[in-house]
């Protein structure tokens, strides 16, 4: 058992919990609690740590059969944590980014593009929503938070594991592949041409998402096949960018679910 926070695996585990360089540099990251560690892919699984407390379920014990795992001592567990009630278990997990080139190998991709998103928890339930509504990928720009980070770890509830993404260090080299593949590039923005439910989406679909406070930049906008809006009563100016990605995803769902267009029009190519 593990009792002191003087440790060095108690080191690694807070330095990782804290530090993206070296999580980028061991290729690990952190995942808490029992349904995330539950959902991890074993082949991914690095080590185990479970806190004494959780030990004393004969069904938590039973979990742990064939793994790599350590006993900590409940008070040290609890440093080695990231939230404030820790839930017994905790382990490392490697690190895995899927290439651009496959996220396209699929026929009609539907994507999403998302460009210096700032908050770890939007970013993570941006990956949550995106399973949800049938999204192959998602290409993040290198100003993204970091999609390790505890916090958007936390936030996908698991679809970290299961939602392919890449990240890109420029995004307009990204969106010359995608036009070359055949996928439509829609950019949410306040000068859309037509509502976002005006749109087809059943071919290639990439929506583009921008910063929380400043919205897509002018550089990714004006790369976008076609600009399209989301309709607000009041005196709102923008949603939230989940919220908006959420709002297109969904959209593309439920179109490709129905594939009638007969109410569909499509604005031209800029």
């Amino acid at each position: 058992m593990i009792t002191s926070i003087a440790n060095p695996q108690v080191k690694r585990v807070v330095q990782l919990q804290k530090k993206a360089r070296l999580r980028r540099e061991e290729g690990l990251f952190v995942v808490e609690g029992p349904r995330m560690f539950r959902e991890v892919p074993r082949e991914r699984l690095e080590k185990v740590y479970v806190s004494s407390g959780y030990l004393t379920l004969p069904e938590h014990r039973e979990q742990l059969a064939g793994m790599d795992w350590e006993e900590v001592e409940d008070k040290v567990f609890a440093r080695m944590s990231d939230t404030q009630s820790p839930q017994g278990v905790l382990c490392l997990v490697r690190q895995r980014e899927d290439s651009l080139d496959s996220l396209l190998e699929r026929e009609a991709p539907l994507l999403l593009v998302l460009e210096d998103i700032q908050d770890p928890g939007n970013l993570g339930t941006i990956f949550r929503t995106a399973e949800g509504a049938g999204v192959h990928g998602i290409i993040m720009s290198r100003g993204c938070a970091d999609i390790y980070n505890p916090k958007t770890i936390r936030s996908t509830m698991g679809s970290i594991y299961r939602v392919p993404f890449c990240v890109c260090q420029e995004l307009s080299p990204a969106l010359d592949r995608l036009e070359q593949a055949g996928v439509r590039t829609y950019a949410a923005h306040l000068q859309g041409k037509n509502t976002y439910d005006q749109e087809s989406y059943l071919g290639g679909t990439a929506f583009l998402i921008g910063n929380e406070g400043n919205g897509l930049s002018p550089e990714v906008s004006a790369r976008a096949a076609c600009r399209i809006r989301i309709p607000m009563e009041g005196q709102l100016e923008s949603l939230n960018a989940g919220v908006a990605a959420a709002i297109l995803m969904y959209e593309a769902g439920r179109q490709r679910r129905n594939v009638s267009t007969s109410s569909v029009c499509h604005c031209p190519a800029r």
